[in-house]
């Protein structure tokens, strides 16, 4: 019988992780290693500045309108701070911000008209207390520029880390974005993102609570919908517009193409967003799954590998945004951690979506 069948189709319940886990990994048994297409990679960063470490962690794209290949890419080492590269992987800018996790941006209109790059992530620099650590990006200079660290839970809240984290447009009058912070314990926490005094603060909203450590999450903003990764069991959907209510998108398992632990997750949103592509890191087997959101369908399995560049592994975060990116990257750029880089410390890898997607035979 399909899993779908099994939990109910459409289901909104939260169910404990053992009735989704069925195929994941336990114990010291081996993970499977399943069938995926080689891709190479096109170029890759400087390490960051932590070595010998598990530092390197999340990416996020800022696409220039103007000059495509001036794009810039904010990448997380959760060991010092955040860095800022250029297409050809060379560092802009590195801001020592403690112990940020994953990170995103968006580009969001001001009260006075304007527009600005606003980035955002996980700050786990207090364990007990969760933090979002606002900065703005200039992207004519390349350089970081440090607001704030905002709490954003509810007093009364019991003590949580901030681990995964993502952005989502605005959703409510006078918002600038919606923030979802990744609790370590399961709980996702989203929070609005309001202009006040000179100042980015979060104004926590409500949460959705999964039964295991999760990290991973994106929002497709074409239909309101945040994906959450849900390591050892696979991918939730969550509508946003009424009450949060998660249900199963993919699962561990040969089936849906997902080796525990399920890690990032990023949206391929075609230009007008008429349609898209969820990609999530299967980190257990060192592959990246495509999706179809519209169906729930797996569309294919890729791996980084081959070529000038060598490949990756254990990959937790990505990201992906489509467009023309200059002469390396036409159709768009997809960014995934390097988890094993040696003898240098990790990296981020630069692939092109068109080279994904002709792999893949994506329309």
């Amino acid at each position: 019988m399909d899993w779908r069948t099994i939990l109910g189709a459409g289901s909104g319940v939260m169910l404990p992780a053992v009735l989704l886990a069925g195929c994941a990994t336990t114990g010291e048994a081996p993970r499977p290693y399943l069938p995926a297409i080689d891709v190479p990679a096109q170029a890759e960063t400087l390490p960051v500045g932590t070595a010998h470490a598990d530092a390197a962690d999340d990416p996020a794209i800022w696409r220039n309108a103007a000059d495509p290949a001036a794009s810039l890419i904010v990448g997380t080492d959760k060991k010092a701070g955040l860095y800022v590269y250029d297409l050809d992987g060379k560092v802009r800018d590195f801001l020592a911000a403690g112990a940020i996790n994953n990170v995103d941006l968006r580009e969001v209109r001001m009260a006075d008209g304007g527009t600005r790059i606003l980035v955002a992530a996980s700050d786990r620099t207090d364990k007990a207390q969760p933090r979002i650590a606002l900065f703005w990006l200039d992207g004519a200079t390349g350089k970081l520029t440090e607001i704030g660290s905002d709490t954003f839970l509810p007093a009364g809240h019991a003590p949580a880390e901030a681990y995964g984290f993502c952005l989502g447009g605005a959703l409510g009058p006078n918002e600038l974005a919606r923030a979802y912070v990744v609790l370590k314990d399961g709980t996702v926490a989203e929070s609005g993102l309001y202009e006040k005094d000179g100042r980015i603060v979060p104004d926590y909203l409500r949460q959705v609570k999964f039964a295991s450590q999760s990290e991973g999450c994106v929002v497709d903003d074409a239909t309101h919908t945040l994906y959450i990764a849900e390591e050892d069991v696979g991918i939730w959907r969550v509508p946003l517009t009424g009450e949060l209510k998660a249900a199963p998108f993919a699962r561990v398992g040969a089936e849906d193409g997902l080796v525990d632990d399920v890690e990032g997750l990023a949206i391929a949103q075609k230009p007008g967003g008429s349609s898209s592509w969820l990609v999530a890191s299967s980190q257990g087997d060192n592959a990246y799954a495509v999706f179809d959101p519209a169906s729930g369908k797996l569309a294919g399995r890729f791996r980084i590998n081959g070529g000038a560049i060598d490949g990756t592994s254990d990959t937790d975060g990505i990201e992906v945004v489509l467009g023309d990116f200059g002469p390396q990257f036409p159709e768009g750029l997809f960014i995934a951690q390097d988890g094993d880089n040696a003898p240098d410390a990790q990296n981020f890898k630069l692939l092109s979506w068109r080279a994904i997607r002709t792999a893949l035979g994506l329309d």
